[in-house]
């Protein structure tokens, strides 16, 4: 049988659960900060790379389309006919692009697998998202990803490319929405790298060590 939480009187309820909200009010405060110093963050001038596409050869440049940033998720290429799990429970809750437009982000997912191996997977996938093939590019090495999966946000000035932010491991999992769902129900994602009580239930979990 599956452990349950303790059951306790209202009034313990809810002292226990104001105590918790000083503690996340206290997490959204540091959050706050922590995007204020991103916004601080210098910038560096990037290379335009071209890239393969459904419709053809695009740069980089082209990616913002009509928007002054952008953001690019990199999927890690894992082989030929192999698809990074992560990567696809990531991409799978990447929706509301005009949202992330009329922000001013253009969004691009871009992966050193090869095109064929790309378009067959979001035909598979029913993905809509916009997608390119960096293969044979250093585009990976040089953000920073080296053939792993990472987030990068870029801002353009005129023609001129400049990486502002990178982030990956757990920079791209806050951004999950079944994930942060997950980590408000009581049993949490039920992984193994979890500090659950006794009884919980847990299961082992792809990436646990890099957490």
């Amino acid at each position: 049988m599956t452990a349950l939480p303790t059951v306790v009187s209202a009034e313990e309820w809810e002292k226990a659960r104001a105590e918790l909200l000083t503690a996340e009010k206290a997490a959204t405060r540091v959050q706050d900060q922590l995007a204020a110093q991103r916004r601080q963050l210098p910038m560096v001038r990037f290379d335009d790379y071209t890239f393969e596409s459904p419709t053809g050869p695009v740069t980089l440049l082209d990616l913002f389309g009509d928007h002054q940033q952008l953001a690019v998720y990199q999927f890690m290429y894992t082989g030929p006919e192999r698809f990074c799990s992560g990567c696809t429970h990531f991409t799978q809750q990447v929706t509301d692009l005009d949202g992330l437009a009329r922000g001013g982000v253009a969004w691009a997912t871009v992966s050193d697998m090869p095109l064929d191996q790309m378009r067959g997977y979001w035909e598979r996938m029913g993905w809509t998202i916009p997608f390119a093939s960096s293969a044979g590019t250093t585009f990976s090495a040089d953000c920073g990803a080296d053939g792993g999966f990472l987030l990068s946000l870029f801002l353009r000035d005129g023609d001129t490319v400049y990486q502002t932010y990178t982030t990956g491991s757990r920079g791209v999992d806050r951004l999950l929405f079944v994930n942060n769902i997950l980590d408000l129900a009581p049993y949490g994602r039920q992984e193994d790298w979890e500090d659950s009580p006794a009884g919980w239930p847990q299961q082992p979990t792809y990436g646990s060590s890099g957490r």
